[in-house]
């Protein structure tokens, strides 16, 4: 950690923005899971929280999980092949939308003809995996890049498309671009902060301007 703060404290905004702004907590998510079923369910909970506040988003997945407490074959959730063969009358119960049930069942299929076992994904570098998991419905870049910074604790991830990023960049350097140009400028603002680029995120999304 304080290998990566003194390299990205040699841009100066940035420098600043770490000095004022509480240290991020430790990245892994999903620790009550065993490590083989993490992205399996970090994935299933990422369709959940689309577009939906955070406490919504958890009594959803709460309810969706208790559909499975008595038959799942790991503590508290489906084994993809269960999830498949749930109907979407009993997926809708737990508040969930067609739409994010289409996408939960692409997971389970593609978990039943695919490895989403952590060793394996984690053998891969960041943007194979992009392109190994975004083939699922409902998994976009943004989401990958989430699963890499948070569950796969990657330290390079630099999510561009993310709002709050883009925010408070243009915030913290007084950027005035729109569109590609501003695209274009993030990344040059950012590629100095390489190798340490999750960081430098985590702190511009905890930074209160």
């Amino acid at each position: 950690m304080q290998t990566a703060l003194d390299h990205l404290r040699q841009d100066p905004v940035l420098a600043n923005l770490i000095a004022i702004t509480e240290a991020p907590k430790p990245a892994h998510a999903h620790d009550d899971i065993p490590e083989h079923d993490r992205l399996y369910v970090a994935l299933l909970e990422s369709i959940v929280s689309q577009q939906i506040s955070t406490k919504a988003a958890d009594a959803i997945f709460r309810r969706f999980r208790m559909l499975f407490s008595q038959t799942a074959e790991a503590e508290g959730y489906p084994s993809p092949k269960q999830l498949s063969e749930a109907t979407v009358e009993d997926l809708r119960t737990a508040g969930l939308s067609f739409q994010k049930i289409k996408y939960m069942h692409s997971v389970a299929e593609f978990a039943l003809t695919n490895s989403l076992d952590f060793d394996y994904v984690q053998s891969l570098d960041d943007e194979a995996i992009i392109a190994y998991l975004t083939p699922i419905k409902g998994v976009g870049r943004w989401t990958v890049e989430m699963l890499l910074m948070f569950v796969l604790d990657r330290p390079d991830v630099f999510p561009v498309d993310d709002l709050v990023i883009r925010q408070k960049m243009i915030r913290a350097y007084d950027l005035t671009e729109t569109g590609r140009p501003l695209i274009r400028r993030l990344h040059d603002i950012a590629q100095p902060w390489q190798p340490h680029r999750t960081l430098a995120c985590r702190y511009l999304w905890r930074w209160k301007p």
